[in-house]
């Protein structure tokens, strides 16, 4: 192949999309068809579906059994918030943030709920903050998997089993692709749309009992919408977390993650879906290696994520550019692909260095990810060569 001839081969599925990601392969909207439809959510057959959903996702991930699993409002966003809101202020905070999401939990501690006592532990894209900093005798706000710089925490050894501070974590791109460290995370939250390729809206929140202790033990200064209210008369409202949502779920959406989850155990449960992102993530790690015009934007290998892989334009003619060029040339190298439609939205984050963002989740087939190089290959050049003619 010459260096501007077009691949032959297209990618089957065009999905790299970060969020929402893509349908499980064989998506069929007939696997929605027992969809509890027209019906109330507390009908009983409208809770089973929802305590089935929280069941499976006990089972998949391996949750503990001490741990309750809830389903709430408003995607990761809502769980994530309604944590911050619900827990927060009994102690100091340390907040990690190495990423947009990130720093947009360290605006929520700081700017709206005001606390006082916080300690904001901050790294540029491509790295981590230094973990060995950080005081569990506080409660501890991170994500485990960066999904706007394509950084993860490498495990959860940082986090002192006999912690007195509670961890709180936003997983929603690592749940279902990252071993997560349980014994060492009080809260953990995700949402449908990531690594199982479900629809949106819908979050999910996992108590440790000691996340669970402090709801009921501590009330915070400020006040609780309702949708955020997880305790009544002191005590954890427990059909949160068995079916009995705090407001109406779509149950359209439900059964799509209910279909999703049954084919996470056709593929092998946590450790086939862990082995399909690995796989996914290695063979696009494969073609950087020997492609000297892109990198990586996570310097440490043992953090870069396998599901949402980061990537920067080294090559010295384009590096050199002005930050405002260089942005506009990864914008218009990712357009190519949605045109030629060989790759949807993998533009880098608004927030992030200019780049491309390529989702290896699950639900990507490695069929897929080696369709995609070459084009990835031919964009670069063809938008390149259009950059030399211009100058």
């Amino acid at each position: 192949m010459t260096e501007l001839t077009r691949p032959s081969v297209r990618p089957a599925n065009p999905h790299f999309s970060s969020g929402p990601c893509a349908k499980r392969p064989g998506y069929d909207l007939q696997a929605l068809s027992s969809a509890t439809l027209g019906r109330s959510h507390r009908s009983a057959e409208g809770k089973a579906k929802l305590r089935r959903a929280t069941e499976m996702s006990r089972i998949v991930l391996g949750v503990p059994e001490d741990y309750l699993v809830g389903i709430v409002p408003a995607s990761d966003t809502g769980a994530f918030e309604m944590a911050l809101w619900s827990l927060l202020g009994a102690r100091g905070v340390d907040v990690l943030a190495w990423e947009s999401f990130g720093k947009g939990w360290v605006t929520d501690i700081v700017k709206q709920l005001k606390i006082e006592d916080v300690r904001v532990l901050e790294a540029d894209y491509g790295e981590l903050p230094d973990l060995g900093q950080v005081d569990v005798s506080r409660d501890v706000v991170f994500t485990w998997n960066g999904t706007t710089s394509g950084v993860r925490v490498p495990d959860g050894d940082w986090i002192a089993p006999d912690r007195q501070g509670l961890t709180i974590c936003d997983a929603t791109s690592a749940a279902f692709a990252q071993r997560l460290d349980w014994p060492r995370l009080d809260v953990v939250t995700y949402s449908w749309q990531k690594v199982l390729g479900g629809e949106a809206q819908h979050g999910m929140l996992i108590l440790s009992p000691r996340a669970v202790e402090r709801l009921e033990s501590y009330t915070p200064p400020w006040p609780l919408p309702k949708i955020f209210r997880l305790t009544k008369g002191g005590k954890v409202i427990s059909g949160v977390f068995d079916g009995a949502t705090i407001n109406t779920p779509s149950m359209l959406c439900v059964e799509d993650y209910l279909d999703a989850l049954a084919w996470a155990q056709r593929v092998g449960g946590l450790d086939g879906l862990i082995a399909r992102a690995d796989t996914n993530a290695g063979r696009l790690a494969e073609w950087v290696e020997r492609t000297p015009w892109v990198g990586f934007l996570a310097s440490a290998p043992e953090t870069r994520s396998n599901t949402s892989v980061c990537l920067k334009i080294e090559d010295p003619e384009v590096a050199c550019l002005p930050a405002e060029a260089q942005a506009a040339f990864a914008k218009k190298l990712a357009a190519r692909l949605d045109a030629e439609g060989v790759a949807k939205d993998i533009g880098s984050y608004r927030d992030a260095p200019p780049g491309l963002r390529i989702w290896t989740g699950a639900t990507v087939e490695a069929s897929d990810i080696d369709a995609l190089t070459p084009w990835l290959d031919w964009a670069f050049a063809v938008t390149k060569s259009e950059l030399v003619e211009a100058a």
